[in-house]
């Protein structure tokens, strides 16, 4: 009787109230359990949190008073997402069973599931069953509509919710176009204006839900791409309720002129976006609405048991998967070490992919922002700490010229420019200049754009403007190195494809150009590679060689010390 009562609540007599929450996630990057299969320890957020939220929602408000959504970037980032991406697919897709399980009404494609490639993002469209997969941008070149459903109906007794999704653009930029092959990606103003008035008009919703995977930053280009439109979506395209926004692991919650409630939980399903819908309806119809928006913070919550007990047996497999040894390792590799010189950690991962390439000269950054491959036993989760993401490893040709420029680029987005000892080496955000996203907010700048560079011997002058930061010595063999020679440069197919702009801005190679400057591509993620090249090995050892320092070492160092103590509290 409690639960036909609950289930009746949403369907209002005449000139009564009702609210009904909807709740999302975002980025949730494979956070499923409270464990990082990573670091093997305990984990904050995921979705056995969530899961214990909406219980209680469903408890106190009536299971059809909330409406679950989530705005995607869920199939990448811990190995549970990856173990059933690429190794385990002969069965339903654990993500896709998990948002069944918790009763999610629909979810947006984000980057990182594009990322994944056709044969992993279109088997987990099929194992999502009923559940709609959103992406009205998303355009099947061959026909010329939406690639994934642009938009979805949720009916809660008289009252009418359509959710509109939309993915940032902004994925030829970042992606090799094998992963995204036969769509092309429009820009969310466009889209959302040519849209908004089709439901309107065809679907006469009492509440329009903006469900986009895109950040708030509207000046940000990436390419000739705006990655994160929003809130300009907001501003622009009039009839939005409310917007759920992600991709920038930014927490955010505010009201665009009064007229739309902009939500945004950040990463890992620390949080969750909550907004109170209260409808006035009179004959069947609603006459008003009012709307508040939350942030509820999960990490104190005690996961779902029944959650946990559902999908046990999953956990058990990952936790095999990422335990299984492949080597040792004879010391410490820090990523710690790699904001203020050469570091063993980047030693290893350059070393690697100069072995797996045959490439003169390798490009590589600290892809986590604090993370440690510790001593003894080498395993398969160490390698998720070693490469963060499912990125190819390119070979690509580029002038001597175009490889200094790109380090110059890339240490000016690292160490700002110094006059003195008291200056700071790295580049901080502060109150006047906003911080990267999630983990690297001190940082003006994420890391992962942070790359130095091995096969040559080089000098970074912190006290020069970009342009002048760097001089190459020589290739690290001792040949010399010449600006107008042609070399080839392992490049990760993130970086390769324009990522952060240190190919195109940086060595100034225009975007269309970088397709034809590869020479040859892995078929697998780097991590494959990386995973065959250490069993090959057995046993790997911190080395750092110091192909590369910064100068004038006087004031560098006082200043490399004071912004350890800053970053990390050492």
């Amino acid at each position: 009787m409690a639960i036909a009562s609950a289930l009746l609540a949403a369907v209002p007599t005449s000139g009564e109230e009702v609210t009904i929450k909807i709740a999302a996630t975002s980025d949730v990057h494979g956070n499923y359990f409270p464990y990082d299969f990573i670091t093997l320890s305990p984990g904050d957020g995921s979705l056995s949190r969530v899961a214990t939220r909406v219980r209680h929602l469903r408890d106190s408000l009536g299971t059809d008073n909330v409406v679950l959504l989530d705005n995607g970037d869920i199939l990448q980032g811990q190995p549970t997402a990856y173990f059933y991406n690429f190794i385990k697919t002969d069965v339903p897709h654990i993500t896709a069973r998990m948002l069944d399980w918790l009763g999610y009404d629909a979810e947006t494609i984000g980057n990182h599931d594009v990322e994944t490639g056709h044969a992993v993002y279109d088997r987990y469209r099929k194992d999502l069953g009923e559940i709609p997969l959103l992406g009205a941008n998303v355009i099947d070149k061959q026909t010329g509509k939406p690639y994934f459903r642009p938009y979805t109906v949720i009916n809660r007794g008289d009252i009418k919710i359509a959710v509109l999704g939309l993915l940032t653009p902004a994925i030829p930029a970042w992606l090799p176009e094998t992963l995204w092959s036969g769509l092309e990606f429009e820009d969310m103003v466009k889209s959302a204006e040519k849209w908004v008035p089709y439901i309107k008009e065809n679907e006469k919703p009492d509440l329009l839900v903006g469900l986009f995977h895109s950040g708030g930053d509207s000046e940000k280009m990436t390419g000739s791409w705006r990655e994160n439109a929003s809130r300009l979506v907001a501003e622009q395209v009039p009839g939005f309720d409310i917007i759920f926004m992600g991709h920038d692991h930014r927490l955010f919650n505010s009201a665009d002129a009064g007229r739309v409630t902009v939500l945004n939980p950040a990463n890992n399903a620390n949080f969750l976006a909550e907004a109170d819908v209260t409808f006035t309806v009179e004959g069947g119809k609603v006459v008003d609405k009012k709307i508040t928006g939350s942030l509820y913070p999960l990490q104190s919550l005690e996961p779902d048991s029944a959650f946990l007990a559902a999908f046990r047996f999953e956990r058990k497999e990952i936790l095999d998967f990422v335990s299984r040894k492949i080597g040792t390792s004879t010391g410490i590799f820090t990523v710690r070490d790699a904001y203020f010189g050469p570091s063993a950690f980047m030693e290893l991962l350059h070393n690697l992919q100069l072995e797996i390439s045959g490439a003169d000269i390798s490009f590589a950054a600290p892809l986590s922002f604090d993370a440690v491959i510790k001593e003894g036993d080498l395993r398969i989760s160490d390698m998720f700490t070693l490469y963060k993401y499912e990125n190819m490893l390119y070979t690509m040709e580029l002038t001597g010229g175009e490889i200094k420029d790109y380090l110059e680029m890339s240490y000016s987005l690292w160490t700002d420019v110094m006059k003195s000892a008291d200056d700071n080496l790295l580049l901080f955000a502060d109150s006047g200049r906003q911080g990267a996203k999630g983990d690297y907010a001190k940082l003006l700048n994420p890391s992962y754009n942070f790359d130095s560079a091995a096969g040559i011997n080089y000098t970074v002058d912190v006290t020069k403007p970009q342009g002048e930061k760097i001089t190459i010595e020589s290739m690290s063999d001792g040949a010399p190195f010449d600006l107008d020679k042609k070399y080839k440069v392992a490049v990760n197919s993130y970086r390769g494809n324009g990522g952060g702009d240190l190919m195109t801005k940086g060595a100034g190679i225009p975007h269309d150009e970088l397709k034809s400057r590869i020479i040859k591509s892995t078929d697998k993620d780097l991590r494959y590679y990386l995973i065959k090249e250490l069993e090959k090995r057995g046993s790997i050892s911190p080395e750092v060689t110091s192909n590369w320092r910064f100068i004038p070492e006087a004031i560098v160092s006082p200043a490399a010390a004071r912004d350890r103590r800053t970053l990390f509290g050492e």
